[in-house]
């Protein structure tokens, strides 16, 4: 036993940096980490998706504060205006700055999508947990009323939807996350139901836990990864849902703009090839492949993680 002890002690003890070691370099050495453990999580293409999705999402956050002109300030006499020191990204179709509206339309293009992909996904996986765990007759409600649902387009419930109750923030909000809830629970059902046949997860039933336990503890935590895949697949759509539905005058209303919007009221500058009306078609574009690329990289990261556990 004291052998042991020793043993351990003096493990312990060469495991400590030198006394004389210059503290500077634990920083360093931090940021070396955490890099190195980006590069082995993901491929250089889920670098570039990863970036460009953090860029995105802070360009929501401080867009406003750093935009050169208020959103819907008139600073030029020209129309379509092309690029110049003035408007990097020239002038619309009333000679407002284009950087300055794709930045305060950022926090709606991302900001609407990313709640109403949050709302869908939380509630379908709440709803698809119910059902895997409960008995038949309840999986069976939940199951048909959802497939009901998800036979609806999207763009005609949204449609139908904002035509009777008109178009509003809250009301862009639920009806993207309404769209998009049964093909969440339709995924997380799916994984969930696989779950529940593994054998820890029948140990934890023959040791009588609850279905709450069950359900938080041995089935959720083992279907992070495909949900996190999912996330960002319904988050992508539900920007093309809500940018298809700004460009047919239905979305953000004005003076307010997204990035459909943006590409709508500047159509007219399309044959002249205007930053006005390419500009926001790039976020659109830019923001869509970004995601891509790092659902991509997580979907592969799983595979190899869950092959190496078999």
């Amino acid at each position: 036993m004291n052998r042991n002890v020793t043993t351990h002690a003096t493990t312990v003890l060469y495991d400590q940096p030198p006394a004389d070691a210059p503290q500077e370099q634990a920083p360093v050495a931090i940021k070396r980490s955490v890099l190195n453990r980006l590069v082995h999580r993901f491929s250089v293409l889920g670098l570039i998706g990863l970036f460009i999705v953090v860029f995105w999402l802070a360009v929501a956050f401080v867009g406003p504060v750093v935009a050169p002109y208020k959103g819907g300030a008139f600073t030029s006499t020209e129309i379509f205006g092309s690029y110049s020191a003035a408007h990097l990204l020239g002038t619309d179709y009333l000679g407002r700055d284009m950087l300055s509206r794709i930045l305060y339309g950022t926090q709606y293009t991302v900001g609407l999508a990313l709640a109403s992909t949050v709302a869908a996904s939380v509630i379908g996986t709440f709803f698809g947990l119910i059902a895997a765990v409960s008995g038949r007759w309840v999986d069976e409600v939940l199951s048909r009323l959802f497939d009901a649902l998800i036979s609806i387009p999207s763009k005609i419930l949204a449609l139908v939807v904002i035509a009777a109750f008109g178009s509003s923030i809250p009301m862009l909000m639920m009806v993207a996350a309404l769209a998009y809830i049964p093909g969440a629970f339709r995924i997380s059902r799916s994984l969930a139901v696989n779950i529940m046949t593994l054998e820890y997860v029948q140990v934890a039933k023959a040791r009588g836990e609850k279905l709450f336990y069950i359900a938080r503890v041995e089935v959720l935590p083992n279907m992070i990864h495909p949900m996190l895949a999912d996330f960002g697949l319904r988050f992508v759509f539900i920007v093309l849902l809500l940018s298809g539905l700004s460009f047919l005058g239905l979305g953000v209303q004005p003076p307010n703009a997204d990035w459909g919007s943006l590409v709508r009221e500047n159509i007219g500058g399309l044959a002249e090839g205007a930053p006005a009306v390419l500009m926001p078609a790039v976020a659109i574009a830019t923001l869509t492949v970004g995601v891509n690329l790092l659902i991509d990289s997580l979907r592969r990261h799983g595979a190899r993680s869950h092959g190496g556990g078999q």
